[in-house]
């Protein structure tokens, strides 16, 4: 069991009235994540509009704010309860044997062209022995292409364009990691967090986005781009790409500061409490199929 405590603070400057926001910053609630206690604050009176997404359990709040200063602040303390396997028993998973609402991370999406991809994924790990081994093998192979470097794309950058240039962010590591699982038959989908443990060296603390791979009829975890620590992922967004889960959407003139962002772990009172470290094994937040229901 890992305890969890973050803060995540987002200041605007509306300009004109009538200004519309979409966050989705607050933690899914899924059965091997619980919130503990959570607070979310919002500076200007207007209506707040909450929904979660049934299939992901992920939230957004939408809201229309007045011309002047918005801030919108949320704290947090959560449970996370791996799933811990070896990776040798989990496999992967034949297409005809998936559950409906996993096809759909089979597709290309908008920034993860896996139907341009298809040859370069057979050449390189076509041949691999299928199960986590071969999702453990495409994670190493983007993190030998691809160089982290600050500022070396931007919002639209595709895995196509990442691939040629060499170099990306996390966002890019993991697109292009999807795209290549996508391409040999292996469900991926981008998921949003906070990057807990990465080198301060790397800037502050930010948003994070990391990949899930669907094997053994649940979703594993596995970093890319190698900058954080998986067992401190807070589960927030989840998408067939960065396109589904922006933390932030705005419509109208609209000024902004970087985020403020603060994550700890804590020993919780559990039994078996521990803090993160990095794992060599498959390691999940998801509930997978119980009694041959889907849950998250």
């Amino acid at each position: 069991m890992v305890r969890i405590e973050l803060a995540i603070a987002l200041h605007y400057l509306v300009s004109a009235p009538g200004a519309d926001f979409i966050f989705n910053i607050q933690a899914a609630h899924t059965r091997r994540q619980w919130v503990v206690h959570e607070q979310l604050g919002v500076s200007q009176p207007v209506p707040l509009l909450m929904h979660t997404d049934p299939a992901t359990q992920a939230r957004s709040l939408r809201l229309s704010a007045a011309a002047g200063p918005l801030s919108v602040q949320y704290r947090a303390t959560l449970d996370l309860d791996h799933l811990i396997a070896p990776g040798a028993s989990i496999p992967e998973i034949p297409v005809s044997q998936l559950p409906p609402e996993v096809l759909t991370y089979l597709y290309p999406s908008r920034y993860c062209q896996s139907d341009q991809l298809n040859a370069l994924a057979m050449a390189e790990f076509g041949a691999l022995r299928q199960g986590y081994f071969r999702v453990q093998a495409i994670q190493e192979w983007v993190q030998r292409r691809v160089a982290f470097t600050p500022r070396s794309s931007n919002s639209t950058t595709s895995a196509i364009e990442t691939l040629a240039d060499g170099a990306g962010v996390c966002r890019d590591f993991a697109h292009l990691m999807i795209a290549l699982c996508r391409a040999i038959n292996i469900p991926a989908r981008f998921t949003t967090g906070i990057d807990y443990g990465a080198d301060p060296a790397l800037g502050p603390t930010d948003f994070h986005a990391y990949v899930e791979v669907y094997l053994g009829h649940r979703w594993y975890i596995f970093d890319p781009s190698g900058t954080a620590i998986p067992m401190g992922f807070v589960r927030i967004g989840t998408g067939h790409d960065a396109a589904d889960a922006s933390f932030a959407t705005i419509f109208g003139p609209v000024s902004s500061e970087p985020p403020r962002i603060e994550i700890a772990a804590v020993l919780s009172p559990h039994p078996g409490a521990v803090l993160p470290y990095r794992r060599t094994e498959g390691v999940s937040t998801d509930g997978g199929l119980v009694a041959g229901a889907w849950v998250n």
